[in-house]
């Protein structure tokens, strides 16, 4: 076998520059190939990443949420979900694997501010949890990506009536200048045609009055919102939120719509004096690998004590996830495809004028004993060495360019994002598939030197011989 191999460096060395020019396209595939999958590798994580910092890796929901409970919210809490977390919080299997764990309600309605001169209310959607809890899940960076948040200090477990809400919300509902938003301009207010416009007003803020609780006082270095609900009775409820800051969400329909308060203030606006549910239970896990197993016990865990709910992962409740993978899994197979085809075709060309040019000399070593199968193998191993050769250096290439891409400080706006992120290749962090796309350009030039390899087996001896 090293003999082989040390003929085959002769014949390949033989034709420099031919030999250099087919190595180069394969080098030239590996380098597109690599340096699109670390492109695709870093967004997919990313995308995980920010996924689970926001909503974990897995979401425990009453049964028929997924698919009914949108619209009514309110109608599919989990009953006593003290009980259900101290449950998963306490099982020995979960336990080592749970890194967070908490409740969420979901709830839309009507947000208004009344106050100052013009006055503005918009349908919103809003999400209520335990401030402390978000900030933990946002330091989850299992894959070194980097966006890893500071703590929230708008918000605050002690304080239910502070809340985050949309930089679109906020410009729609006039609070750019008392939360001193940038490029926000001033709203154009048409003039107001109904006969009694302050009765609305006046009915509001006197139900915010009497349904909020002692601790959704006004503040005064905060502007104020209320927030109407109907109850899981069909009542409507209002409540009073100090808007602490806003946050830009990067797709405008949500961020037009978007209401961040504590788990405590969505309860009683969503539930008023009734027993408080939640809408969701989220469970951050230390590592995305344990999902799968997290969730199978998880289903266990309900079915073993008659419990009526559901587990969902992360990329079912963010199916724009899975559209990205399967988008960006495709283009790289179609890169591939075409890199593939342009080093068959180009392995073949050069093996081909070898067979060409070295007819007299198969004949000779065929006439000196050689076999069929030994020309064979010849040849295939100058077809695998300059596959070897050339995917080798396209991979030490992507190497360097990757390094120099991410040592370049460079950043872009990830989908679904509005903040700058740096841009880092990554092949090397999926081993696997780099490792699958080295060798599945050396396999090419190995079947494209098959052809002309069969050939030169095929040759007669004395008609090689002969040949001029």
């Amino acid at each position: 076998m090293t003999l082989l191999f040390k003929i085959a460096w002769r014949n390949i060395v033989r034709n420099r520059r031919r030999s250099l020019m087919t190595a180069s396209a394969v080098a030239a595939g590996a380098l597109a190939m690599l340096l699109f999958l670390g492109y695709t590798t870093y967004i997919f994580l990313g995308m995980e990443t920010g996924n689970v910092q926001r909503i974990g890796h897995l979401s425990v929901f009453r049964a028929g949420y997924f698919l009914y409970g949108t619209g009514n919210a309110a109608a599919y809490g989990i009953d006593r979900y003290q009980d259900v977390i101290s449950l998963i919080a306490h099982d020995p299997v979960l336990r080592p694997l749970v890194n967070v764990l908490t409740p969420t309600q979901s709830l839309m309605g009507i947000a208004a501010n009344y106050t100052g001169d013009n006055a503005a209310s918009r349908t919103f959607i809003g999400i209520g949890l335990i401030p402390s809890d978000r900030d933990r899940m946002r330091r989850w960076d299992q894959y070194g990506i980097g966006r890893v948040s500071a703590a929230e200090p708008r918000m605050s477990d002690a304080d239910e009536s502070r809340g985050l809400i949309g930089t679109g919300l906020a410009r729609i509902l006039n609070l750019c200048a008392p939360l001193a938003l940038p490029d926000c301009p001033p709203a154009v207010t048409p003039a107001v045609t109904a006969d009694h416009p302050d009765v609305v007003h006046e009915d509001l803020t006197e139900l915010a009055r009497r349904e909020s609780a002692p601790n959704s006082a006004r503040r005064p270095d905060a502007p104020r919102i209320d927030l109407l609900a109907a109850t899981v009775g069909g009542a409507p409820n209002v409540v009073s939120l100090n808007v602490s800051g806003a946050q830009p969400q990067g797709v405008k329909e949500l961020d037009d719509a978007f209401v961040l308060m504590h788990l405590g203030l969505a309860q009683q606006l969503v539930y008023g004096r009734s027993e408080h549910k939640a809408t969701s239970i989220v469970i951050q896990l230390h590592r995305g690998e344990d999902m799968n197993s997290a969730r199978a016990r998880l289903t266990q865990l309900f079915r073993e004590r008659h419990l009526d709910l559901e587990v969902r992962d992360f990329a079912e409740l963010t199916p724009f996830y899975g559209q990205v993978v399967r988008m960006f899994t495709g283009i790289f197979l179609f890169i591939a495809l075409v890199m593939g085809m342009i080093v068959l075709f180009a392995v073949i060309n050069t093996m081909t004028m070898n067979v060409m040019e070295r007819t007299n000399e198969i004949g000779t070593i065929r006439a000196m004993g050689l076999r069929r199968s030994q020309v064979r193998a010849q040849f295939i191993a100058e077809g695998a060495l300059i596959g070897l050769i050339g995917a080798t250096v396209g991979a030490v290439l992507a190497a360097v360019v990757a390094a120099l891409v991410n040592a370049s400080g460079l950043t872009w706006v990830p989908p679904g994002n509005n903040v700058a992120m740096p841009l880092d290749l990554d092949f090397i962090g999926r081993p696997v598939l780099a490792f699958g796309t080295w060798l599945a350009l050396v396999l090419v030039a190995i079947v494209a030197a098959l052809l002309p390899a069969n050939r030169a087996a095929r040759l007669s001896v004395v008609d090689a011989l002969r040949h001029v």
